[in-house]
């Protein structure tokens, strides 16, 4: 299991393909594909301000139904008190996402340098 940050997701859904390197489509064919439940509130917010033109149930319908997304079930009490050990970022939504990933050191998928210097798991 890996899991996806946002842009990961919005760039999947768009059929960008080509901004990832082969080590990263690799990981995202031969495993199981995950988001935190943020990321799904995220993309609505990225909706919302009109960053992304189609809402975030749609994305998350169009990826599970194509490519077996899903959205992690995790205990959020649990995933919010690993969240509350990274002081390295304001961000909310990358503290729960990182978090997220780091209950069971599972791979995290992303581009954002902060994430990539700070979480050991974190591959781009």
């Amino acid at each position: 299991m890996i899991y996806l940050d946002t842009h990961i997701v919005v760039w999947l859904y768009a059929g960008l393909i080509e901004k990832f390197s082969q080590p990263v489509k690799n990981l995202i064919n031969e495993n199981e594909i995950s988001i935190s439940p943020i990321v799904h509130l995220e993309l609505q917010y990225l909706f919302e301000i009109h960053r992304v033109k189609d809402n975030a149930n749609a994305i998350i319908t169009d990826l599970s139904n194509r490519i077996g997304l899903q959205v992690c079930q995790k205990d959020f009490d649990a995933i919010v008190s690993q969240a509350m050990a990274f002081s390295w970022t304001r961000d909310p939504f990358d503290r729960v996402i990182v978090a997220t990933a780091a209950l069971k050191d599972s791979i995290l998928v992303s581009k954002d340098r902060s994430i990539l210097e700070n979480y050991i798991h974190a591959r781009w």
